[in-house]
This record gives C-alpha cells, structure tokens and sequence, in this order.
C-alpha cells in the first residue's frame, strides 16, 4: 500500500483548502459527507465490514481519524471515515497534496492515454475531468460540441465491474471506491453534467462555472452557488446534522442503478430548475432571489438523499 502522498498534507490543511476553492469542485465536501452518511446507514453488516477494510488501503486513511474526537465509539468512528473517504477525490486537488493535473484547460479536459486508465493509488493524477459529464443544451440554435470523454458516467461504470469483479485486487478495489463514493454524489448535482452552450460561449459555459452572479473582480459564479447551497461548513459533525434532517428517498428512485439514468435526470434538472429566471442567456451577471435559492436548496437536499440511497444500493448490491 502507498502512503509517500499521506504524509505530505494534513487533512484539516486540505479541507480548508477545497473550502475557499469551492468552485472547483461539485457538492462541497459537506455535500459528498452528507451522500455518504446516507449510504453508510443503508449498507448491510457484511458490506459495511467490507467497505472499512478497502478504505484501510487509501493514503490518506492515517489522516481521516484527526478529525474524529477520540470519545466516539468505533462504529461511530467508522461511519466517519467512510464520510471523509467521499470526499477524498476532491482533497488531492489541493497544492501541496503530490498530485499532479493531467489533461488540458488547467486538466479540466481529457488528453491522452494516461486520462482513461485505472491504475490505483499508484496513479498520481488529479483527473479533474472524471467529475463531470459535460451534456450540451442550447436555447439558441447554436451547434452542440461533443461530450468529452472519459467522464463522471463513464468511470462510474467502469469503477462499479471492479468492485463487482471476484477477480480484481483489493488495492484497486479501494481505489475505485473511494471514486465511486464521490462521483456519485457528483453526477446528482444538476451543474455537473450539463453545459449551456450560445453564440457568445460556442464551447459551453462550463458546467455553470462562467455564469457569473456578480460583477467583477467578484467571481461568485452558478456552479459554486449551486456547489455550496447547503451552507459553507465542512465538518463531519455539520454533514451528520443537515444529513439526519434529510427526507428519504423514494423507494422506487432510490432502486434505479442505472448511471445513465442517474445522468439524464439531472441534466433534465439542470435544464429546469438550475437555468432559470433569474438566470439568464448569457454570462451575466444575475442576481439571485429568495425564491431561486429556496428551489435549490429543495432541489440540492432531494438529490443528496437520493445519491445516498443509491449509492448504498449500488454497494449492497456490487461490492465483492
């Protein structure tokens, strides 16, 4: 097992990173513990046996338990670390985390070989581009750009016939998890699988991120509105609070493990509830309304909920 990147970075040093770096990312990590903590309540016993001993293998699993207070039992503790692992593909996006960008647009954008391959912790690339599927829409007639490849549906796919297989090694195993646990939570935010594309932005607006809700040198934009609906804090303790408040999934939702579904349904979300008044054509800037953000915030909490309950569907059901 590889732990050279573990040592290189506190995981609190991180957190506050990806905080003020929040645009960059999808759910903020409270959103992605909030996914998890969902998950990890529906897991069977075996399961969840299962998915604490792959996480054992993550570099940054000596880090994880720094955040936990020493007085919580080890049920507890182990519910807490599967909530952290979520937001593990997003910690080594951080500057001094030994990761490294591949691709192009600042590694936003597959390039290469290297971008499709699965090679466990031993890979040591960020693979920004794995968290998106970049679904063009217009509303002006303007032509729609092919949907990039390797992305978020693409790898989740991929991810899950390891975790299924009897014959793959536990190291990738655990790779793949760890991926599996976020990318989830990723592709139920409406913003990061679809992309406005106009006459004034023929390549897309990026999942949201060039809609700007300010004028500048503001750079608050929809993606990092929509990222951070829930509230700024990245604590384990504020994910478990806002994620006991959370209405179950509908059981027949919750049973749908198809992730092209999972896919299609929130690029239809993005279309008709994240591009709407007062978000208009163009870049901006908007201003948002009270009842722009009581619709996301409804929309944010609805999707969080059901990634969880999928997301511990697809492991009771895969996970070998």
């Amino acid at each position: 097992m590889k732990t050279a990147h573990a040592q290189s970075w506190r995981f609190t040093v991180v957190i506050s990173v990806l905080v003020q770096a929040s645009s960059a990312l999808a759910w903020n990590s409270k959103g992605h513990m909030m996914v998890a903590y969902v998950a990890y309540d529906n897991l069977t016993p075996t399961v969840r046996a299962r998915v604490d001993d792959l996480l054992r293998r993550n570099p940054a699993y000596s880090e994880w338990p720094t955040t936990i207070p020493a007085a919580v039992s080890d049920a507890e503790r182990k519910r807490r670390i599967f909530m952290l692992a979520a937001t593990w593909p997003d910690q080594i996006k951080a500057p001094d985390s030994g990761y490294a960008d591949d691709g192009t647009e600042n590694g936003n954008r597959a390039d290469g070989a290297s971008s499709a391959q699965n090679i466990g912790y031993g890979d040591n690339l960020r693979h920004r581009y794995w968290h998106f599927v970049e679904m063009p829409f217009t509303r002006d007639g303007s032509s729609l750009p092919p949907i990039p490849a390797p992305n978020a549906q693409e790898r989740i796919h991929l991810f899950r016939t390891v975790l299924a297989s009897t014959k793959e090694s536990d190291d990738l195993k655990s790779y793949d998890l760890t991926w599996v646990l976020h990318l989830i939570g990723d592709v139920h935010q409406p913003l990061h699988v679809a992309t406005r594309v106009s006459a004034t932005q023929p390549d897309g607006d990026h999942n949201g991120s060039l809609v700007t809700l300010c004028s500048a040198p503001c750079k608050d934009d929809l993606r990092a509105f929509w990222n951070t609906i829930l509230g700024p804090e990245t604590t384990v303790t504020a994910a478990e609070s806002l994620a006991r408040t959370l209405a179950a999934a509908p059981v027949a939702e919750a049973a749908v493990l198809d992730e092209a579904r999972w896919v299609q349904e929130s690029f239809e979300l993005a279309q008709s509830k994240v591009y709407r008044p007062p978000i208009g054509a163009g870049a901006g800037p908007f201003t948002m309304t009270p009842a722009y953000r009581a619709t996301a915030t409804s929309v944010a909490r609805r999707q969080i909920a059901l990634a969880g309950a999928r997301l511990g569907n697809v492991l009771n059901a895969e996970l070998k």
